[in-house]
């Protein structure tokens, strides 16, 4: 009686009505999106708390994200490339080719992380030192980076692994993943950084034991008979044949990430000139909540995927079409609701991470600017997420490009040279770069997927237009 119960929950990507199966496959991978949020926003909030320091011990954290996002940044270089092939691959019935996908995937993420943990623990300081760190926040950086960069091989394990059990169409398993890690940083926070006395060292040793918790269960699920793409030693190799391909769709997620490193070093250099450290504190406050933004959208996206991507392999056009417009729809729903929530009460948002009256003030007058026009995230994340689907590895990489590169860094440099308020104009740079990235996305968004709509196979009773 159990087994015919568990097959009728599993997803068929193919042929079961698309809203309700993006809703089902989308609400665990939101959920584990905001539960992998409180990874970074939770020792934020109770780092904030620290009695007497705390302005600056969050405002030195802020400081480590660079590092941060690169790690995840190479996790998803890998992860974000390498389930939408395993996908396309299962869509069009070549099984082995997707654990072949998943194997080499698998051996590569664990290779870079190596990489990353050497390079990191040597240059640190000096790294620190150009990401914005003043001399009273330094101390408190190289306190949290010291041993979160040594959880490297945990962290990419866990984040660029877990895709490949949503490809499958088992996001429940995906959000167990991140809720189970997530889960023992809340509870491990307060008692590393408050019971213990540690402060920052307590936070970044509560989430390394945190990561390491979630690693071990995906590659655990990943190797079981539970999972339909399994991780097996053969295929733990870097097969140059399949990564290349992975490389160059997981090209677009990395550069999103990896230039929101150097973004955040762009921001952290021209808030420290024109505000302070500050300023500098409000920007990790801002970042946090841009977070809460992007990361459920994120999420939705990730349960968009395996139906986009399975039925352009399968060359189902009514049904890539439905999970696109479906995503958009809720996608700006969720937007307009959290741009509501910070344009009417930004005190109340600022105050869930410091209660210094100073630093409030400052991040309650930047968040209006800040997110001025971001409900256009649910465009942008939609349509460029949409295009990794589809394995357009070049535009998906382009827009990547135009926001943060072409557009928002740019800007951020040129905007105080012609403004008079420099740090107005600072965080003024981010809803221009947003309208203008919306845009671009949304047309050429509209005009390819119509091309590719278009070329597919017509099958009886479809219509192909978008």
């Amino acid at each position: 009686m159990t087994k015919p119960k568990q097959a009728k929950r599993e997803a068929d990507l193919g042929r079961d009505p698309v809203g309700p199966l993006l809703v089902r496959l989308a609400l665990p991978t939101i959920c584990a999106q905001v539960v992998n949020l409180l990874y970074n926003i939770v020792d934020r909030i109770y780092i904030g708390q620290i009695p007497g320091e705390g302005a600056l011990a969050l405002t030195g954290m802020g400081v480590t994200f660079p590092v941060i996002t690169l790690i995840s940044a190479f996790a998803s270089l890998i992860g974000m490339g390498g389930a939408p092939r395993a996908s396309i691959s299962m869509g069009a019935g070549e099984h082995e080719k997707a654990e072949r996908t998943l194997g080499a995937s698998t051996a590569a993420l664990w290779a870079l992380s190596v990489v990353l943990t050497v390079v990191f623990l040597l240059f640190q300081r000096p790294l620190l030192m150009l990401f914005g760190a003043s001399a009273d926040t330094l101390p408190y950086a190289l306190e949290y980076l010291n041993i979160y960069v040594l959880g490297t091989i945990f962290v990419m394990t866990a984040l660029g692994l877990n895709g490949f059990i949503t490809a499958q169409g088992k996001s429940g398993v995906a959000m167990k993943t991140v809720l189970i890690g997530a889960v023992l940083n809340v509870v491990l926070d307060p008692v590393f950084i408050f019971l213990f006395g540690m402060g920052v060292r307590g936070a970044a040793i509560a989430t390394v034991i945190s990561q390491a918790v979630s690693a071990l269960w995906v590659v655990r699920f990943l190797s079981g008979p539970k999972s339909s793409l399994r991780l097996r030693k053969p295929m733990l190799r870097l097969d140059r044949r399949i990564l290349l391909p992975v490389f160059a769709l997981g090209a677009s997620p990395f550069v999103m990430q990896a230039t929101e490193s150097l973004l955040t070093v762009t921001f952290n250099v021209s808030l420290q000139k024109y505000g302070g450290d500050l300023a500098v504190g409000a920007m990790t406050i801002l970042t946090s909540v841009a977070q809460m933004l992007q990361m459920p959208l994120m999420g939705l996206s990730q349960g968009a995927q395996p139906i986009l991507s399975f039925n352009y392999g399968a060359g189902r056009p009514d049904r890539m079409k439905q999970a696109v417009w479906y995503n958009l729809l809720i996608a700006c729903g969720f937007a307009f609701a959290v741009w509501g929530v910070v344009q009417l009460a930004p005190h109340a948002v600022a105050q869930l991470f410091n209660r210094n009256e100073a630093l409030v003030d400052q991040t309650a007058w930047a968040l209006r600017i800040y997110f001025a026009v971001g409900f256009t995230m649910a465009f942008q994340n939609t349509f460029q997420q949409s295009f990794i689907a589809l394995g357009e590895a070049k535009i998906s990489l382009f827009l990547a490009l135009e926001r943060k590169i072409i557009l928002l860094i740019p800007l951020i440099l040129l905007l105080p040279q012609v403004m008079e308020d420099k740090l107005f104009a600072v965080f003024c740079a981010e809803p221009v770069a947003d309208l203008l990235a919306a845009a671009t996305t949304t047309t050429l968004f509209l005009l390819r997927f119509r091309h590719i709509l278009r070329n597919m196979p017509q099958q009886p009773g479809q219509d192909k237009t978008a």
